[in-house]
């Protein structure tokens, strides 16, 4: 009989974690650091905004951008890092929430696999702790049948806990990481002892915009984060850039074959999700309906990775409009009856009559016919 391990090798992962991915410019950026660290910190403030934005250091290694957006966000989001107070990431889904969280605990942790995923369904064990049974009923509570959560592993090495969609867990899991956070400690009752927190320690927190309502923050726990929204990409060209860089990337991941990056097809998704999202074409000159859905740039990505894999699988090896108009219409038509009207009624009414854009209708209409 064979066995799995259950740990992968970082080489052979499918994706590897931001630490293992990046670690050449985390080495490279330690070395050339010579700014105060916090406590705890394997980065200083300073070095950790330069691995999230990119910069070029003096002995010319390049480190690559991970978040293309406001430098004021990531700046306030670093600095919260560095007090006392968690950070909570808020946006609607595809603005980079948890790309942002990943890269944050890697660059000041090393370490951003301590994470908490958020449902419905989570439990209080999931930030607490809880309980091997089989030892529990055979020698009773001992710190041998304690089983940490991530959060308490994250209190025990001074690392950063991550949690996943904050507000679709339920309240009274959420209200206990108020002694987390205000404390910095996590008493264990069955065994008269508690976890102090060791410096470095802190939480990232993501929330989605559109869970507002689902189970809402208690006053008592948001006063323990600092919150940051995190906006949609200011302009096409940021969203473009977005798109590019993160293709690119999941294309070296899976190992597509090469495709050279459609600019054309990538510049005319982010127009298309765009125009969809705000209600009116580039020039303010018509109104469109907006979907159902939310059009993320997380979304646009998915549809350019899934264009190149048919370009390259079943194509010319150029990637075309009619590669990427299926993964539209996939991502708009959310609801076949009201979003296949908007989908229409943007095709007849703005593709069909921009300059430069029949193949790309020609392509969207066979798609829906």
């Amino acid at each position: 009989m064979t066995t799995t391990a259950l740990s992968t090798d970082s080489a052979s992962a499918l994706r590897p974690h931001a630490e293992q991915t990046y670690a050449a410019e985390l080495e490279a950026l330690a070395k050339v650091d010579d700014r105060q660290r916090p406590p705890g910190w394997q980065l200083s403030p300073w070095a950790v905004t330069r691995y999230l934005l990119g910069t070029t250091l003096d002995d010319g290694t390049e480190i690559t951008p991970k978040y293309i957006g406001s430098r004021r966000v990531v700046e306030i989001a670093v600095a919260t890092l560095a007090t006392d107070r968690a950070l909570l990431l808020i946006g609607v889904p595809g603005t980079a929430k948890t790309w942002l969280s990943e890269h944050l605990a890697a660059a000041i942790a090393g370490d951003s696999t301590l994470l908490v995923q958020g449902t419905a369904g989570t439990s209080e064990e999931a930030v607490r702790y809880g309980w091997n049974y089989a030892r529990l009923l055979a020698e009773g509570p001992s710190e041998a049948a304690l089983v940490p959560s991530p959060i308490m592993n994250a209190m025990s090495r001074g690392s950063i806990g991550r949690i996943e969609e904050l507000t679709r867990m339920p309240s009274d899991v959420q209200d206990g990481l108020i002694t987390v956070l205000s404390e910095k400690a996590l008493p264990v009752a069955e065994l008269g002892v508690e976890v102090q927190a060791r410096r470095g320690f802190n939480i990232i927190a993501t929330a989605n915009d559109r869970d507002r309502g689902v189970n809402d923050l208690s006053s008592a726990l948001r006063r323990r984060f600092n919150t940051v929204v995190l906006p949609v990409p200011d302009s096409a060209e940021d969203e473009v850039r977005i798109v590019t860089q993160r293709v690119e990337q999941l294309g070296r991941s899976l190992e597509l074959p090469e495709v050279p990056a459609g600019l054309t097809e990538i510049q005319r998704v982010v127009t298309v999700f765009r125009e969809l999202r705000s209600g009116v074409t580039e020039d303010n000159t018509t109104k469109v309906k907006s979907p159902s859905g939310t059009l993320s740039t997380a979304e646009a990505i998915s549809v350019i990775t899934n264009g190149i894999a048919l370009a390259a699988h079943f194509g010319d090896g150029e990637l075309r409009p009619a590669d990427v108009a299926a993964g539209i219409q996939g991502a708009v038509v959310q609801d076949r009856v009201a979003d296949g009207v908007v989908w229409r009624e943007y095709l007849e009414t703005v593709a069909r009559e921009r300059e430069g854009w029949n193949d790309f209708y020609q392509a969207c209409r066979e798609v829906g016919a």
